[in-house]
């Protein structure tokens, strides 16, 4: 048997803030990975505005669950945050909150997915520590968060007309989309292995 379907990679960043860094910097990682090969699906701005995760409740806004299905089905993950006072912004971890759903799914949260991870800052000890963070918060999930992340100083005007300034903006954000797509394929195609010698042990 062989892998013949696209991964599917899901981006989830930026802020309430349209044209934010950290939303165009998701943009081009997607762009990247769908350049690679992977089918994608951006959740950012208005899709995050969503209730304060409370594990008491059980009813779902049409967007918290639009965020659950894509999570479900996902293959990889890249998350894109601003640092706000050296962490990740209360947006984008309450959206990875939600994950608290998927924890009796066959693939519970991040489970067998890499994520890709990225950070803009102004200044790099807020883009260290919140990168640290966001790692840490993957690991909790089961994630395998990518060798490579990007990292990106939002006061040196790393965007212009929606695209990266610079080489040294876009090359990061590329490493990490390749990163999350291969490792991606790499599990798809595992899962396909696995399955092959059980239908052919069944028949």
């Amino acid at each position: 048997m062989t892998q013949t379907r696209k991964p599917f990679i899901v981006g989830i960043g930026g802020t309430q803030r349209p044209g934010s860094s950290s939303e165009l910097a998701l943009r081009y990682c997607l762009a990247a990975a769908e350049k690679a090969g992977a089918e994608i699906d951006l959740i950012c701005g208005a899709e995050l505005e969503l209730p304060l995760f409370d594990p008491g409740v059980t009813h779902r806004t049409p967007a918290a669950l639009r965020l659950l299905q894509s999570l479900r089905r996902a293959d990889g993950i890249i998350i894109a945050t601003p640092s706000y006072h050296g962490g990740m912004s209360g947006t984008i971890k309450n959206a990875i909150d939600y994950t608290e759903d998927m924890r009796g799914d066959v693939r519970s949260y991040f489970d067998g997915r890499a994520v890709g991870c990225i950070v803009c800052a102004a200044g790099d000890q807020a883009l260290g520590a919140t990168l640290i963070g966001l790692r840490s918060i993957v690991h909790a999930l089961r994630g395998w968060p990518t060798p490579y992340a990007a990292t990106i100083k939002s006061n040196e005007k790393p965007f212009v007309d929606g695209k990266p300034a610079r080489r040294e903006v876009a090359q990061p954000l590329e490493i990490v989309a390749s990163q999350v797509v291969s490792f991606a394929e790499m599990a798809m195609a595992s899962r396909v292995d696995d399955v092959a010698p059980r239908l052919v042990a069944s028949n």
